[in-house]
């Protein structure tokens, strides 16, 4: 596991978000436009709530748009799950260089999505990879 070093600001909106909805997060990066929370593999549905409702709470307490990711001990399910509504084909993480790599696969009609506004879908990925899995890089295929 890559190292996580959470701000004061990310440690509150931990806090605010467990307290909020019950489920445990793993990780928090504020953006200046938006929450990052990974959550604990199997809390997604507390969460998220029924109909979005924990989620939509703390979206208009915070007033800024948030996403989820859902952590797993794997790095290719990992992967998957940060790329949220994007299909991935595959994901093959290897050695090159002394730099650990992960090679995604999407369709082509879903690359833009993959990479998003100004590369912020991509982003978002590689740094969630490299604090998680210690993976140097992300390419998309």
């Amino acid at each position: 596991m890559g190292e996580i070093k959470l701000t004061a600001e990310s440690i509150q909106f931990i806090a605010l978000f467990e307290n909020m909805t019950r489920a445990n997060v793993q990780d928090c990066i504020a953006e200046e436009e938006r929450l990052i929370y990974v959550i604990k593999q199997g809390d997604m549905g507390l969460a998220i709530g029924h109909n979005g409702e924990h989620i939509n709470r703390v979206k208009k307490t915070l007033e800024r748009p948030i996403e989820l990711v859902e952590y797993s001990n794997d790095p290719v399910t990992f992967i998957k799950n940060a790329f949220g509504p994007v299909s991935v084909s595959s994901v093959h993480i290897v050695n090159k260089n002394s730099k650990r790599l992960a090679y995604v696969e999407v369709p082509n009609k879903e690359k833009g999505l993959a990479i998003g506004r100004s590369g912020k879908n991509i982003d978002k990925v590689k740094t969630l990879a490299r604090r998680h899995h210690d993976i140097d890089d992300v390419i998309l295929q």
